[in-house]
């Protein structure tokens, strides 16, 4: 088998598929803007798991990066930076650098590795709720969570047969970012969700395994919400 390359892989979501995969004995990299913090994280990861360094944000350093990476059957694209942005506070090079990083990293990315990729080959890219709920400050997130729908369909059509979905999660409860909510913020969020508690960590992991693996899903942008949008 080939390997499963998690970009984004160091820490928050795409650390937790990289552990489901690792600990299936798969040959993983994880990557993340600074080698040794990549190394790090491969090594408490365990298994077959290699840690590579680069900032998506600099994409003409990600093919060099990416250079000795084997055959590949699945590729995540799971690095986000938050960012927030009001268009009448606007931050030029804060937007230009997430912009950067989720859409022309990401797609180069896909481009590095395209030679590699194997013939049931799969790429699964996270985006986010705000491209449908926009918030105050989700001026940029909101774009460019929107531009991963586009690019979902651009990528199903120029890669095929292999399979591009992306994956668009809502507040994940128990992730790092999330856990430590205040306690009247997490129940308004609850209350607005019809399962009557937030997703999971290893619900998006389960959901992520689905798209990536179930060779009839393709195109799919997959809400995973417990049915807030329904709300």
């Amino acid at each position: 088998m080939g390997t499963v390359v998690i970009v984004g892989g160091t820490q928050g979501q795409g650390r937790e598929l990289a552990q489901a995969y690792a600990d299936e004995g798969r040959d993983v990299v994880v990557t993340g803007r600074d080698q040794s913090r990549a190394e790090t994280a491969a090594g408490e990861i365990g298994g077959n798991t290699q840690g590579i360094g680069f900032d998506l944000a600099e994409p003409h350093s990600i093919a060099a990066a990416l250079a000795d990476v084997g055959d590949v059957d699945h590729i995540v694209l799971a690095a986000i930076e938050r960012d927030v942005q009001k268009v009448r506070e606007y931050e030029i090079d804060a937007a230009i650098r997430l912009v950067t990083l989720k859409l022309v990293g990401y797609t180069e990315v896909v481009h590095a590795l395209a030679p590699r990729l194997s013939s049931d080959a799969s790429i699964l890219i996270f985006g986010g709720l705000a491209r449908d709920r926009p918030y105050p400050g989700s001026t940029t997130v909101t774009t460019v969570n929107g531009g991963v729908t586009a690019l979902v369909r651009a990528l199903v059509w120029e890669l095929a047969p292999t399979r591009v979905n992306a994956i668009h999660p809502a507040i994940v409860g128990d992730s790092p970012q999330w856990r430590d909510m205040p306690p009247e913020r997490h129940k308004a969020l609850v209350d607005r969700t019809p399962i009557g508690r937030l997703v999971t960590m290893a619900e998006v992991v389960n959901a992520s395994r689905f798209l990536l693996e179930n060779r009839a899903i393709n195109g799919l942008n997959l809400v995973v919400d417990g049915g807030w949008m329904c709300m």
